[in-house]
């Protein structure tokens, strides 16, 4: 058996992802630690896959963004919101939905390392651990829309 040094994570990731004025930036080390990342995922691909993410959830929410501006609100912390640790929920659902996204994407890209049955069974179970974060960041989203978890429609 050979063992392999994980690389510490402890000044890895001082920085910061920032985008439209509007939303808070986003703290790799922060991502790291809520997410559970090790030192495996260097800070390269770490910073990739936040900007991804957080790229997709602002295309998602541009429209509501753009009706909160137009009501006044300039940041997200602005708008009308329950406090969660003295924060407004919708930061935290915000950070959700991003840190999800960035998480399923980072899983997606590390599933490929083992070839065996063991790890095309790992692979399988990986896949199903993405599709949560996916729709974990999914459910953040339309929290902040005000909208329902679950649509029907009848045939």
């Amino acid at each position: 058996m050979t063992f392999i040094a994980t690389p510490t994570t402890a000044a890895l990731d001082e920085k910061e992802i920032t985008s439209h004025e509007f939303w808070p930036a986003i703290s790799l080390a922060d991502f790291r630690d809520v997410m559970r990342l090790d030192g495996t995922v260097t800070s390269e691909r770490l910073e990739h896959a936040v900007v991804s993410s957080v790229v997709s959830v602002n295309k998602e929410l541009k429209a509501w963004r753009l009706t909160q501006t137009a009501n006044g609100y300039s940041i997200l912390e602005s708008v009308p919101a329950e406090q969660i640790n003295d924060k407004s929920e919708l930061l935290h659902l915000y950070k959700r939905a991003v840190y999800c996204f960035a998480k399923a994407n980072l899983l997606e890209r590390y599933n490929d390392f083992d070839s065996t049955a063991k790890g095309t069974k790992d692979s399988e179970e990986l896949n199903d651990t993405t599709d949560a974060f996916r729709r974990d960041g999914r459910l953040a989203i339309r929290d902040i829309l005000g909208q329902n978890h679950v649509t029907v429609e009848l045939i």
